[in-house]
């Protein structure tokens, strides 16, 4: 089994209430080979939601200033709690998020820009051993 992030099956979860569907993931899900979280809705968090960023010292702040760092954390944990439940064995997810991202996330200044680093989630996995990559990954893997 797979942790995919939900977004990447088309359920409006984002932020923005949007989804990111990629149609390779998605028939993953149908084929029952993964399992759907969204962290930041396990954590407790509204869709639509204030935009969050990991700042550099690890803390996840929304636009307005406010800390969400718990729930981010506590998403995290259920997600993570979810994996071992069901037996995943890698992750499937979202890029850039300060949830799922995996090698390079947003900067924490709101500005587009780009940092090295882990979402809260991944950083978690990858800390539990378990494999994880971004839908890019994915995608460029299925292709070679």
């Amino acid at each position: 089994m797979i942790l995919v992030s939900k977004c990447l099956l088309g359920v409006p979860c984002r932020m923005d209430g949007q989804s990111k569907l990629v149609p390779e993931i998605l028939k993953l899900y149908e084929d029952s080979k993964a399992v759907a979280v969204c962290p930041e809705v396990l954590g407790g968090l509204p869709t639509p939601r204030e935009p969050a960023e990991r700042q550099s010292d690890g803390r996840v702040i929304n636009r307005r200033g406010e800390d969400v760092t718990e729930q981010f954390q506590k998403g995290a944990a259920e997600a993570l709690r979810i994996c071992r439940e069901t037996g995943c064995t890698s992750a499937i997810l979202k890029s850039k998020s300060p949830s799922c991202g995996v090698g390079i996330i947003h900067n924490g200044r709101f500005d587009g820009g780009l940092v090295k680093g882990n979402g809260i989630l991944a950083e978690l996995l990858l800390a539990e051993g378990i494999p994880v990559m971004t839908e890019t990954d994915y995608a460029n893997s299925i292709k070679s």
